[in-house]
C-alpha cells in the first residue's frame, strides 16, 4: 500500500478550469457576475493557500474588471499568481480566459486582484514565505501590487 509522502509545493501560480453550466447563467445565457466572483474567490484561496501552506481568508478585492461577457457553455481558465507577499498577507492576481469550444476561440474576459491573509488554527495571522522574484514579469507584478497596496492603505 502506498503511503502519501509530504511534498513542498510553494508555487506562486495556479491554473484552474471550469465549464460554465446553465445554473451559472442568467436568462440571456451569460454567466452571473456573482457566480464569477465566487469562482474567483475560490481560485484566489487555492493559489494563496497552496503557496503558503496555511489556511487563508480574503481581506479585500481591489479590482475586478469585467472586460467581456462570459457565455453558458464556454470553458473558463483561471490563471492565478501570487504577485506580492507582506508579513502575513499576499496578493493574488487572476486572469480569466474564456474559450468558445465550438468556434475554437479564446479571449481575456476578466482580471482581478485579491488580498489574502494567512491564519493559523487559532485564527492568528501567520507569517507567509516571501516571494522570490526571479523574472522581470514577477518583479513588475510585485511593484504594481505594492502600489495597489499603498493606495488601499492610504484610502483607509
Amino acid at each position: 500500500m502506498n503511503n502519501p509522502q509530504p511534498i513542498s509545493i510553494q508555487q506562486p501560480c495556479t491554473e484552474m478550469t471550469i465549464l460554465v453550466t446553465p445554473e451559472m447563467a442568467n436568462f440571456s445565457g451569460r454567466m452571473h457576475g456573482g457566480e464569477l466572483l465566487k469562482m474567483l474567490d475560490k481560485v484566489a484561496y487555492t493559489c494563496a493557500s497552496r503557496y503558503c501552506g496555511e489556511y487563508v481568508v480574503t481581506i479585500s478585492v481591489d479590482k475586478v474588471t469585467f472586460k467581456q461577457p462570459i457565455f453558458m457553455g464556454e470553458l473558463l481558465t483561471f490563471l492565478a499568481s501570487v504577485n506580492y507577499t507582506g508579513k502575513s498577507s499576499l496578493e493574488v492576481g487572476i486572469k480569466v480566459i474564456a474559450e468558445d469550444i465550438k468556434k475554437r476561440t479564446v479571449r481575456h474576459s476578466n482580471t482581478s486582484y485579491f488580498t489574502m491573509v494567512a491564519i493559523d488554527e487559532n485564527g492568528k495571522k501567520f507569517e507567509v514565505p516571501q516571494l522570490e522574484l526571479i523574472t522581470e514579469v514577477q518583479k513588475e507584478r510585485f511593484h504594481q501590487a505594492e502600489n495597489r497596496r499603498l493606495k488601499r492603505l492610504t484610502k483607509d
